[in-house]
């Protein structure tokens, strides 16, 4: 597959039905292939998987639109927080012991998805964004641009949680709101990326196109599942993701784009 034109494609197309069905970036998904199916150098796989997410989120995002599943204050506060977090968090890296971090943060997403298989979770909804409110909402995205920076994770696996389990958001208005932090987020990190050498521009491009259709199948599928349904999916994402986590705890990698 390393060597077939198909190869990219097909992962886009993959990648792009994770991000719309779970409102992730999908880089949990994107970077392995990447790295192990089409042979790409780690690095440069991150960042390309980065710039694939760019169209690949705007898709999904799209979807969740349509069906009015996007909470836009609130988005553009855990943003904000979340451009601050993942500054420092990426600094952090080099300065702590990464390997009890991950192991903690793996924990942690293990916790969570026990949590969303015991009792799916039942919320009416958030509500009017007050003063506090908003520095709350603010404050997750800064502790989910901390932990993304830190650990070399995407931003979605902590913050859909948060959003359902902290704020009461319904399923799918966690979903597409936390595509609404993706996409401004993947294409910073691209220009980024762009400016250092480190992405493979065609790749991306091929990847990112490709994702588009099933990106936004996925997204208008998302809304036609039951809580249930949808909070075993989600935690069997965060257990692949805190699988990942612990595979890696020994590595000092650049962080992965939003997943």
């Amino acid at each position: 597959m390393k060597n077939s034109k198909w190869g990219p494609a097909g992962v886009g197309v993959a990648t792009g039905f994770l991000s719309g069905l779970f409102g992730v970036g999908g880089g949990i998904l994107m970077v392995p292939c990447l790295v192990l199916l089409l042979g790409m150098e780690q690095r440069r796989a991150h960042g390309t998987s980065l710039g694939a997410m760019v169209p690949i989120s705007a898709a999904a995002l799209v979807g969740f639109l349509l069906d009015g599943s996007v909470a836009w204050m609130p988005g553009l506060l855990i943003f904000a927080g979340s451009s601050v977090g993942v500054t420092t968090g990426t600094w952090l890296l080099a300065h702590l012991p990464i390997r009890l971090l991950r192991i903690g943060f793996a924990v942690l997403l293990l916790v969570t998805a026990v949590e969303f298989l015991v009792t799916a979770p039942s919320t009416d909804g958030h509500g009017s964004v007050t003063v506090p409110l908003a520095f709350a909402y603010f404050g997750c995205g800064l502790a989910t641009g901390l932990l993304s920076g830190i650990m070399g994770v995407g931003g979605g696996v902590v913050m859909i949680p948060a959003m359902i389990l902290l704020f009461g958001f319904l399923d799918p208005t966690a979903k597409g709101t936390s595509l609404l932090v993706i996409l401004p987020t993947s294409l910073i990190g691209t220009v980024r990326n762009r400016r250092s050498g480190n992405i493979d521009p065609r790749a991306a491009l091929t990847v990112g196109v490709s994702g588009v259709v099933s990106a936004f199948i996925g997204a208008v599928g998302a809304s036609e599942l039951s809580p249930r349904l949808s909070a075993t999916l989600f935690a069997v994402l965060l257990i692949a993701s805190a699988l990942q986590m612990l595979r890696h705890a020994n590595h000092r990698t650049a962080p992965e784009p939003p997943a």
